[in-house]
């Protein structure tokens, strides 16, 4: 079923779209979102369509786009500066001691694996924050914020912890994906992009899209059963 692509907010220069999990940003031509987001729009409307920061594959949730180069420049200034507010929602394995906390394990800057989460060579930086929002029998959904923006910092840091994201085939084990595929037919990751804020011109700008995905909604309800 093809997902349709909708657009949350826009501004001069830049429009916010919500993104399927699931779904390149770029990197499937013809099917991916931008490709999707240029037929909608049609050609020559815009000068450019470019992401202003990354969202992986199965991540869900808010993804802002530059429809001009001098505002591609500033929004990817203010995320490489750190003065964007991101918050995700993730669905993650098990229970928490505490309702709030921090993960700081350096990264380097390139995807790790299953084995080695932290990733091989040169290690970096890596801040991010989360605080418990609700449980089930088996899974807790977290409020994260990013201080960093290291690839797969998320995930990376959810497996270090030894909480991975649910259904992530990267860092995930491949037995509770194949329970989550045959017993569940659950077949996303349990990540959504629900927060962002940054100064525009002048103005803050606060976008959100708080409601979790139908599909990771359900998975995480029938838990509590």
């Amino acid at each position: 079923m093809e997902k349709k692509i909708k657009i949350i907010e826009h501004g001069q220069g830049w429009i916010c779209l919500e993104k399927p999990g699931g779904m390149s940003v770029h990197n499937d031509p013809g099917r991916d979102l931008l490709s999707d987001l240029q037929k909608n729009l049609g050609p020559g409307i815009t000068e450019i369509l470019q992401p202003v920061h990354r969202l992986d594959k199965e991540t869900s949730g808010l993804l802002l786009v530059a429809t001009d180069r001098g505002t591609l420049t500033g929004l990817s200034d203010l995320f490489a500066g750190g003065k964007v507010t991101k918050r995700y929602k993730a669905l993650v394995h098990g229970h928490f001691d505490q309702d709030q906390g921090t993960w700081d394990t350096p990264l380097t800057k390139s995807a790790g694996g299953r084995t080695d989460p932290r990733g091989r060579g040169k290690r970096v930086k890596a801040l991010t924050r989360y605080r418990v929002l609700d449980h089930s029998i088996h899974y807790t959904l977290l409020d994260v914020e990013l201080f960093t923006g290291r690839k797969h910092q998320i995930r990376r840091h959810a497996k270090l912890a030894g909480h991975p994201v649910v259904g992530d085939s990267r860092y995930g084990s491949p037995r509770a994906l194949e329970f989550l595929k045959t017993e569940k037919q659950f077949e996303s990751m349990g990540l959504h992009s629900y927060f962002l804020s940054f100064k525009d011109k002048g103005r803050t700008v606060t976008l959100e899209l708080p409601d979790l995905p139908p599909e990771i909604e359900r998975l995480f309800e029938s838990d509590k059963a």
